[in-house]
């Protein structure tokens, strides 16, 4: 008979104590694990991975809602680019692919976001070297729509499924067009999963998308830094009946070009540093204006997560480790208290030829297996936690979680609960190995 054999029988004639000072360290260990899943669920979702292009180009304003409504979708959009700046940026010798992006609306069923835009975003990239695979057929003709993995899961839509959708997300201010499903995407693990995409000019043509004429042509003399007073009445009538005057969009995805060449004779590839160089220079002007804004999300999501998320897990981390600690006293007091009770048992064991190594060795035992698996069944419920929590999480947060997500931090909670075993066995074995055989059997 082993000593944890010894030490598990011992363990289950305490069966009441034993469990209640291993749920105490599984309960801990539960909320540890489940910190640590989330927290690299949304390091994951807010990661460069997540984002194929270079900069995005939206209005003035703040970087980091810009962020969270075109790339994330998670919050609205507040002001709108001018859809004729858009075409300048196509135009752009400098700029590989700009992609325009139009929000706002919602679906009927499910609120999911509705994104206008064109072919384009579906043959480039939705992250740095992984393509879009969907199937069906790209967007083609006028109400055809692409649904995300997510989006067709939940709602129940498949090719062929038609729907409405809501101006503004109001669910009483449905559009009249019916939209048809030609596309489903394969999942991506990004927000184009919980996405449905339709062309950028049937988002634009339909009612109360497009700002008065009047409106638009100030917001465009504004993009080329003139007045009115500039330009004859003449040449404002034909501004005015500029078929695209009046149109928006939200932001535009923009990637520059990269020339493929060696930077010096080891044959390394340049490219992307030349392309960041670009993307930079391009930010600094657009900085000097007072037109649009260009900003690297991947940047603006790091600083949101090292100053705001980062420190938020810390504290958890923090003040979860405490309950692990008090958890570790509640199983050395729940031991030592009972070293009283087992001294005659002790002494037989001895008298019997039993070492005092192997007295101690066996309360060590028993502090490593309440521990140890009191970790190993807080492991269990942290990602039954994140499981049960993940469709309720994503319904108010707009975040996708992966419900059998893994972390590889949660490898060291093993060593650290045997340390932990280790520590708080030590002073109820070393007790257990004083232990004056002689006096413990008289009494």
């Amino acid at each position: 008979m082993n000593l944890f054999t010894i030490a598990w029988k011992s363990v289950k004639q305490r069966a009441l104590a034993s469990s209640l000072t291993a749920l105490s360290v599984a309960l801990g260990v539960m909320l540890m694990s489940s910190v640590l899943v989330l927290h690299g669920i949304i390091k994951r979702t807010f990661s460069q991975d997540t984002f194929g292009y270079d900069l995005i180009v939206g209005p003035k304003g703040s970087d980091l809602q810009l962020v969270l409504s075109s790339v994330y979708r998670i919050q609205p959009p507040i002001e709108n680019l001018h859809y004729k700046y858009y075409l300048q940026l196509k135009a752009n010798k400098k700029i590989e692919v700009a992609v325009p992006i139009a929000l706002g609306d919602n679906s009927q069923k499910g609120n999911f976001p509705i994104v206008g835009t064109t072919g384009d975003y579906f043959t480039n990239d939705y992250a740095y070297g992984k393509s879009f695979l969907i199937r069906g057929e790209a967007l083609k003709k006028p109400l055809d729509t692409i649904i995300g993995s997510a989006v067709a899961r939940k709602n129940g839509w498949d090719i062929g499924s038609q729907f409405q959708i809501t101006h503004g997300g109001q669910e009483e201010d449905v559009h009249d067009e019916k939209f048809t499903v030609v596309g489903i995407l394969k999942k991506t693990g990004t927000p184009n999963d919980k996405t449905i995409f339709i062309l950028l000019q049937d988002l634009l043509e339909m009612e109360g998308h497009e700002q008065p004429v009047e409106e638009g042509l100030d917001k465009w003399l504004k993009v080329i830094g003139k007045s009115k007073d500039d330009f004859t009445a003449e040449e404002l009538n034909a501004f005015r009946h500029d078929p695209d005057i009046a149109k928006e969009v939200t932001s535009v995805f923009v990637k520059f070009k990269r020339r493929i060449r060696s930077a010096d004779a080891s044959g390394v590839d340049n490219s992307q540093a030349q392309a960041s160089q670009l993307a930079f220079q391009f930010q600094q002007k657009l900085k000097e204006g007072h037109v649009a804004n260009a900003v690297n999300p991947v940047i603006v999501m790091d600083r949101l997560l090292k100053n705001i998320v980062g420190n938020i897990q810390l504290v958890l981390m923090i003040l979860i480790s405490l309950i692990i600690v008090v958890a570790g006293l509640s199983i050395f007091v729940s031991i030592y208290n009972s070293m009283t009770d087992r001294r005659k048992e002790i002494a037989i064991m001895r008298a019997l030829g039993a070492r005092r190594t192997t007295v101690f060795s066996i309360i060590l035992s028993e502090s490593i297996l309440l521990c140890v698996g009191g970790g190993f069944a807080g492991f269990l419920l942290g990602h039954l936690v994140v499981l049960v929590a993940s469709p309720f999480v994503e319904s108010a947060s707009g975040l996708l979680i992966d419900p059998f997500a893994f972390e590889m931090e949660e490898l060291y909670l093993i060593p650290a609960m045997v340390l932990l075993a280790s520590l708080v066995g030590f002073i109820p074995g070393l007790t257990a190995y004083r232990t004056d055989v002689a006096k413990a059997l008289g009494d």
